[in-house]
């Protein structure tokens, strides 16, 4: 019996679904540092990864723990890491390499208030901005944000998968309020696993491609060098020569957005059609939405919604596409505007609404969403 497949239904916390989640893809690495209110992943792989003939090491805080898990994946391991907002802080660096390094990786970030400490049990939706531009440079990511605690389970295997096919870290963006609902969650008798392009005898370019280079494992007897520095597609260092910079930068991009509709996953509801509210949301909020929009349409508003599964690469086409079939947009998100002010950047700003709210873990209501969209109508 296949241990990484607890088939049937379970209810579990969303952080034990997304260790679920890791096990079913093929996670055989986890290392990691207990944070509020992610600890639980961790407290999940260390019982169930010995049992499916992984390893599980408690890091002494992010830095060494984002390390450990670039190591594991050029030793041939799917490898896994998950904290919040200010471990995430603290991985920034590593994950910078892995982007320059083109390794393979799933990072889980389980949102709380900041900047700092901050607010440690409560859900927030502040590091959006961080997920896509926290590291330093140019680069291109993949950043999936789940709603509920199946999308915990399905969502951190979509993220492993994603890794493995771009040679890319993945970050998987939950909150808070994600990461201890406790839900139904159906665990399938099979599941899509994607492994990561090998090289054959003789290959000695593994970076920066035209596609996705073949990634070598330590131990293999391939002669490579993985540095941080800016290097050309055999791995050697040219830290002065600007024409192999670019040309390294524009490939990590390239091939991410080459595939840009593989990785883009979104919930529409009423898309397309002319309507007076369209809500953009992603998250725990995106709850708040669907009984929103319940409630404006028992009152005769025509509504549809564009919830952002993938949220980097941004959805600008589909937002541009929402932004000329709806009157008003209204965005509630649990910070001062990080996608609201995205969203302004694809639809006329004047169109664009940002429902916010910070602190307390407090969630925008279902009511108090439909009340604000409807003055919104009245004064427009």
């Amino acid at each position: 019996m296949d241990k990484r497949l607890l088939i049937g239904k379970h209810f579990w916390l969303g952080d034990v679904a997304c260790a679920e989640g890791a096990i079913a893809a093929g996670c055989n690495f986890f290392a990691g540092y207990p944070i509020t209110p992610a600890s639980e992943i961790a407290e999940r792989m260390a019982k169930r990864l010995p049992e499916v003939g992984g390893v599980f090491v408690q890091m002494e805080d992010e830095l060494a723990s984002i390390s450990a898990v670039i190591g594991a994946s050029w030793a041939g391991a799917k490898a896994m890491t998950a904290t919040s907002g200010p471990g995430f802080s603290l991985m920034q660096e590593g994950i910078g390499y892995a982007y320059m390094t083109e390794t393979p990786c799933v990072i889980v970030n389980v949102m709380r208030v900041g900047p700092s400490t901050g607010q440690a049990t409560k859900g927030a939706q502040g590091d959006v901005m961080q997920a896509r531009w926290g590291t330093h440079g140019d680069h291109m990511g993949v950043t999936l944000c789940p709603n509920s605690a199946q999308e915990m389970f399905d969502y951190t295997i979509k993220a492993f998968n994603i890794a493995e096919m771009l040679r890319i870290p993945v970050i998987l963006l939950s909150d808070g309020v994600i990461g201890h609902i406790m839900e139904p969650v159906t665990v399938p008798d099979r599941v899509e696993i994607v492994e990561r392009k090998k090289p054959s005898q003789g290959d000695t370019m593994f970076f920066g491609l035209e596609d996705v280079a073949p990634m070598p494992e330590f131990g293999e007897g391939f002669n490579v060098l993985v540095t941080g520095s800016t290097h050309n597609e055999r791995g050697i260092r040219h830290t002065t020569d600007p024409e192999v910079h670019r040309r390294m930068i524009n490939a990590i991009v390239r091939k991410v957005l080459k595939r840009r509709d593989e990785v883009t996953f979104v919930e529409k509801y009423r898309f397309g059609e002319g309507v007076d509210v369209a809500f953009i949301s992603y998250g725990c909020t995106s709850r708040a939405v669907y009984e929103a929009v319940r409630i404006l349409e028992g009152k005769g508003v025509d509504v549809s919604f564009l919830r952002l599964i993938t949220m980097w690469p941004f959805p600008d086409e589909l937002t541009r596409e929402l932004g000329e079939c709806a009157k008003v947009i209204i965005v509630p998100e649990m910070n001062l505007g990080q996608v609201s002010n995205e969203v302004k950047k694809y639809v006329c700003p004047s169109k664009v609404y940002g429902l916010h709210r910070i602190g307390g873990g407090e969630i925008p209501r279902p009511g108090e969403i439909a009340k604000f969209a409807l003055e919104v109508l009245k004064s427009g």
